[in-house]
C-alpha cells in the first residue's frame, strides 16, 4: 500500500513486476554475489541459511551466485557447478527452501575465462592475453572454434539443468571481465577470425551462448543477461557500444542487468549510485527492462530509480550482505504493511 512520510511517497518498490511467467512481489532484487563456500562445487548449509535469509528478509528475487558451466568456468575452487546432472538435485534443494520462504530464484550461468582461479591444467580466453601482469592468473590458450562451440553447448546444458533444478531465472554471465565480457571487449578480444576483428565478431559468441541457452530454458521463461556498460579504459566498451550489443539479443533476452568494469584491472570511480545511468541508458536505447546496481543503499535511491524509469528491478548487494531484513525494515519505517514471518511478529508487539 502507498504510504507517504516525511513529504515523500514510497510505492513503486513494493508494486508486483511481471515479466513472461515471473511475477516477483516487489522490485527488490538480490544479486549475484560469489560466497567461495562451495567446496565440491555443490550448495552448502551455508547456502541456505545465507539465500534463505534473505528471501525471509523480504527480496522479490534473489539471484545465486556464479555458477560454472564447466570446473574450468569456475571463478575459484570453491564457487557453485552445473555442469553434471550429479548437481542439479542440491540446488533443486535450494530452490524449493526459497520458494517455501516467499521468494523467487534465479541462478547466474558463467565461464570465468581467462579469470579461472580454481584449479585446470590449462585456461582459455578468446586471445592468449593475460588479464594483468601480477601473476594473479597463468596465461590463458586462446580457444579453437571447437572449444567455443564446447562452452556454448556447455552454457545450454547448464540452462537445462536450471530448469530441471526449479529455477525462476536464467541469468547468463556478461560482466565483469569473465569469458563473454571478454570476447565482447576489444581490450581482451584480438582474434583475427568471425570471433574477431570487428564488433560483429566480437558480439558473435554472446549470440551463439544466448541462442544456446534458448534452446533449453523455455520462451515463457524470461532470461537475464549481466553485462558490463564500461570498461573505464581507452579503446574499450562504452554504453552505446554495448547498447548495440544488446539490440542483437533482445529477441531472447528479456531483462539485462547492468553492471560495468572488469575486464582490465582498471579501477572504476565509485560512488553511491554510480551504474544507476548506465541502466537508464540501455533502458532508453534498446526498449528492454533493467535491473540498476551499484551501491545503493537507501530506500530513497530505490525509489528515485524505478519512479524515474531508470530502471525497472534495483539490486542491492552490499546492503543485503548487511542486513537481509532491509525490504521488509523499511518498508516498516514508513508505514507500509507488509506480511512478516510469522515467528518474527512478536517483535513488534
Amino acid at each position: 500500500m502507498p504510504s507517504k512520510k516525511g513529504g515523500l511517497f514510497f510505492v513503486k518498490t513494493y508494486e508486483p513486476f511481471r515479466i513472461k511467467d515471473l511475477e516477483l512481489k516487489n522490485r527488490i532484487v538480490m544479486p549475484p554475489m560469489c560466497m567461495y563456500s562451495a567446496p565440491g562445487s555443490v550448495p552448502t548449509d551455508f547456502h541456505f541459511l545465507h539465500y534463505g535469509a534473505r528471501a525471509l528478509g523480504g527480496a522479490g528475487l534473489i539471484i545465486v551466485e556464479a555458477t560454472g558451466v564447466v570446473p574450468e568456468g569456475r571463478i575459484s575452487d570453491n564457487c557453485l557447478g552445473l555442469w553434471s546432472d550429479s548437481q542439479t538435485a542440491p540446488l533443486a534443494r535450494l530452490t524449493d527452501y526459497v520458494h517455501s520462504l516467499g521468494a523467487k530464484i534465479g541462478i547466474q550461468l558463467n565461464h570465468a575465462g581467462r579469470k579461472c582461479g580454481a584449479a585446470a591444467e590449462k585456461i582459455f580466453g578468446p586471445t592468449a592475453l593475460n588479464y594483468s601482469d601480477d601473476g594473479e592468473y597463468p596465461d590463458p590458450v586462446e580457444m579453437t572454434a571447437d572449444h567455443i562451440a564446447s562452452v556454448t553447448g556447455a552454457f545450454a546444458s547448464a540452462a537445462g539443468r536450471a530448469l530441471k533444478a526449479g529455477f525462476d531465472v536464467v541469468e547468463i554471465h556478461g560482466a565483469h571481465g569473465y569469458l563473454i565480457n571478454q570476447f565482447l571487449s576489444p581490450l581482451s578480444n584480438k582474434r583475427h577470425d568471425g570471433y574477431g576483428v570487428n564488433f560483429e565478431g566480437r558480439s558473435r559468441f554472446l549470440q551463439e551462448v544466448v541462442r544456446a541457452v534458448r534452446t533449453e530454458w523455455p520462451e515463457e521463461k524470461p532470461l537475464f543477461l549481466r553485462v558490463s556498460a564500461e570498461d573505464y579504459a581507452e579503446g574499450g566498451m562504452t554504453p552505446t557500444e554495448m547498447a548495440r550489443i544488446i539490440d542483437r539479443v533482445t529477441r531472447d533476452v528479456d531483462v539485462v542487468h547492468v553492471s560495468s568494469g572488469g575486464v582490465t584491472p582498471v579501477p572504476p570511480p565509485v560512488f553511491p549510485g554510480y551504474q544507476i545511468p548506465f541502466a537508464e541508458m540501455i533502458r532508453v536505447a534498446c526498449g528492454v527492462p533493467t535491473i540498476a546496481v551499484g551501491l545503493i543503499t537507501t530506500l530513497e535511491m530505490v525509489e528515485e530509480a524505478l519512479c524515474n524509469n531508470r530502471a525497472d528491478l534495483v539490486a542491492l548487494g552490499r546492503e543485503l550482505l548487511r542486513n537481509p531484513f532491509f525490504p521488509l525494515l523499511e518498508a516498516r519505517k514508513r508505514g507500509i504493511e507488509l506480511p512478516w514471518p510469522e515467528q518474527y511478529k512478536r517483535a513488534f508487539r
